[in-house]
């Protein structure tokens, strides 16, 4: 059970931030009970231990700590505004979206900018919730210093998260999510054909969130890690292991088919065997490969403490021992693929645990073992001797800046939802305010900010349904309304990464119970919510609309621009490095283009969503995405083997690989140049395989260990892939042109 929560929850980040905002919060209601407070100051000390913990983002106990202490004064100046500018309608509108102007630009300053921002606004919110005065800020001001006190002793006393600590959380979710992709491989084995579409669809699903796992420790390694060569270190690790489970169910949904099933379509929507595929096996390999998938399955999940003894020592060794080719069992050639699959595994396995776990008994080891560590070994030292990554690149000036642009969009947008929001109610017009702030946050364009409004509104109008029956439930019983009130506040960090529409819900139910609390509970009041949320949500849209635009469209072209340099990037310098030139960080370049894919598919989903009435629009956006996945997959392949060239003794490189490479870059550079400017004169180039481009001969024999037989599958899968992407991108195919 630990070992599900861990995978679905990676790091336990979700229910570590549940826990302390729902911790800081009872700890402020204990200490403000005990002082007899009113029950709105109560409200308000709730509210203030929310947001001093939820705004913290700073990954360093320092930084954090620095923060913490800076929003106190941003906090209290907030809220003598608010109270102050109560009776002041105009300035006190101007200043409010002055405010949220200074908010949202403060995000260019990083996490403590936005930190501060967030206290800034919310508090500022705050302070017209629970209808502050100038003779209520004593008391105010006591509250909020509780609060944040209180939020500081869940931080770093109750509840202390260390970059390192949650680093190996998320390394146990790493192991975890690998565990479970190996389970739905082995059921790949056995799925008759009623049931092998849906392993084939639990397959995508574990192999992507395993891809996140590895994107989110790579977030984490700069401040998890002692030293920049630990990170590098661990980094390698962990791309070796997903790209080798990853290699594992291709060679696996390969071998289930008598045919060779075209393993492109892993990734693509859809994908099937061919009705009646079978395993052409016979049952002992059948046997033998169950019995192996469980034992790697096994590998990869025991703690260090348990993963000592003989008797797992020799199932390690027999893993490994597949890497050579007498320890092949006889089998058709699909199959014993498998079986190398499963010892590159293995292999993949016993780094991970060497950089994660330290050395280990070698008293057990076989030569074969004894190869695979001494192979790992040499490439820690390599990798301890390797470059530091390049600087980024600048960030745009003026008003090109995204945190700029997306402040005079809030403004603006602010100013209509005031003045809409006033003439629905002249008390409660924040809460069109405070949508139109809401559906900006992390969004770039305006097709990501009209989901995220109608997600906001669904969500409020379920939550208003929920608040009725509550309140008339609760009445006012005041401790059962505040220990719901905590329920939901852990359910709404809980669920916020997974669904906004839940997240919404949660927060329109806790809403109900404070106005219930304030004794400003009505029909009306919660009807007026949903109506101030849909003038919110169409005051964002419209002022992303008309005020410096993003359009999805444009957003869209340019990330789909960044995947495929990043894409031509990796391919031409691994390519470069398998045809004996030199290559660095080639790892780091694979994430880069596996991040910029991950903005591009969160990008996409305005086109992708259900409620999208362009369904033709909507199938090319799912079909693009997913042959970008499929060539990141094989890009990422082709930079972790041309990694191995400097210290693996079976691998030489190859210089007819150079040649081979070639079209497919020209292609993925006429394939962004189309993007850029659909005038451009860019073609794509057709012609024979990248196999038959070689040395004739190249694959009659089949030599794995040599890189031309590693890499040409990757090649060509890579090069099918991008010529793909000509068809829905509207570009043409230049003629096949004969090669010598």
């Amino acid at each position: 059970m630990w070992d599900r929560l861990a995978a679905s929850d990676p790091g336990l980040l979700r229910l570590t931030a549940g826990l302390r905002t729902v911790t800081a919060i009872a700890l402020t209601l204990a200490v403000l009970a005990a002082l007899r407070v009113p029950v709105p100051q109560l409200v308000a000390g709730a509210m203030a231990a929310m947001v001093s913990t939820f705004a913290i983002r700073e990954k360093q106990r320092g930084p954090q700590a620095v923060t913490l202490a800076l929003g106190l004064p941003v906090a209290l100046v907030s809220v003598s505004l608010g109270a102050l500018l109560h009776q002041r309608v105009v300035a006190g509108d101007l200043f409010f979206v002055v405010l949220i102007f200074c908010a949202v630009y403060g995000r260019r300053f990083g996490d403590r900018g936005t930190a501060l921002g967030l206290i800034g606004f919310q508090i500022y919110f705050l302070s017209l919730f629970v209808r502050a005065t100038g003779s209520a800020l004593p008391a105010l001001y006591g509250v909020i210093g509780v609060a944040f006190a209180c939020s500081a002793a869940a931080r770093f006393l109750l509840l202390p998260q260390t970059p390192a600590g949650t680093l190996d959380r998320l390394r146990r979710a790493f192991r975890a999510r690998l565990a479970q992709l190996i389970a739905v491989q082995a059921q790949l084995l056995d799925a008759g054909p009623d049931d092998v579409d849906k392993v084939l669809e639990d397959l995508r699903t574990a192999t992507a969130r395993l891809h996140e796992s590895a994107l989110m420790i790579q977030g984490r390694l700069e401040d998890g890690t002692s030293d920049a060569a630990g990170a590098r270190l661990l980094q390698r690790r962990v791309a070796d292991a997903e790209i080798a489970a990853e290699r594992l169910g291709l060679l696996l949904l390969t071998a289930r088919s008598a045919e060779r099933t075209d393993t492109l379509t892993l990734h693509l929507p859809g994908a099937s065997l061919p009705s009646g595929g079978e395993l052409p096996v016979r049952d002992e390999a059948t046997a033998a490969l169950r019995r192996d998938l469980q034992a790697l399955r096994l590998l990869m999940l025991r703690p260090v403490g348990e993963a000592r003894g003989t008797a797992l020592a020799q199932v390690r060794n027999r893993l490994l021992g597949y890497r050579d080719e007498d320890n092949l069992p006889k089998a058709a050639p699909a199959v014993q693929d498998v079986f190398r699959g499963l010892g590159e595994a293995a292999r993949a396995s016993l780094g991970l645990r060497l950089a994660l776990d330290g050395p280990q008994d070698e008293s057990d080891d076989s030569p074969a073992t004894t190869r695979s560590r001494e192979e790992l070994d040499a490439e820690d030292a390599a990798i301890e001797a390797g470059e530091e990554r390049e600087a980024e690149e600048p960030e745009p000036a003026g008003l090109r800046r995204p945190t700029t642009r997306a402040a005079v969009q809030v403004a603006v947008g602010s100013a209509l939802a005031i003045a809409g929001g006033e003439l629905l109610s002249g008390q409660r017009w924040y809460w069109a305010v405070l949508t139109c702030w809401i559906v900006f946050l992390n969004t770039a364009s305006t097709g990501e900010i009209l989901v995220k409004g109608y997600r906001r509104l669904l969500g409020t109008v379920l939550g208003v349904v929920a608040g009725i029956g509550l309140a008339g439930l609760v009445g006012h019983h005041t401790w059962t309304a505040f220990a719901l009130v905590l329920v939901f506040i852990f359910a709404m960090f809980y669920s916020a990464p997974l669904s906004y529409t839940l997240m919404s819900f949660f927060v329109t139910a806790m809403l109900g119970l404070l106005y219930t609390l304030l004794n400003t509970y009505s029909m009306a009041v919660l009807v007026l919510r949903v109506e101030e949320t849909a003038l919110g949500a169409a005051c964002g849209v419209i002022a992303a609309a008309v005020v410096l635009p993003i359009h999805t469209d444009r957003r869209t072209n340019e990330l789909l621009v960044t995947v495929l340099d990043r894409l031509a990037g990796v391919t031409r310098a691994a390519v470069d490095q398998l045809s004996g030139g030199a290559g660095a960080g080639l790892v780091e370049q694979a994430r880069d283009l596996d991040q910029a894919l991950a903005d591009l598919r969160a990008a996409t989903q305005p086109l992708t969503h259900p409620i999208t009435p362009l369904r033709s629009r909507r199938d090319t956006a799912r079909y693009v995405v997913a042959l970008l996945e499929t060539c990141a997959y094989h890009g990422r392949s082709l930079a972790a083997t041309a990694e191995l060239l400097p210290t693996h003794p079976s691998i030489a490189a190859d210089p007819r690989l150079r040649g081979a490479c070639g079209r497919i870059v020209h292609n993925i550079e006429a394939i962004a140049a189309h993007v850029t400017d659909p005038r451009a004169a860019a073609e794509i180039e057709t012609g024979p395989s990248i196999a038959s481009m070689l040395e004739p001969g190249t694959l009659r024999t089949p030599r794995y260990g040599r890189v031309t037989d590693r890499v040409l599958r990757h090649l060509q899968r890579l090069d099918e892939a991008v010529a793909g992407l000509a068809r829905p991108l509207g570009l043409a195919t230049e003629a096949a042109r004969p090669t010598g």
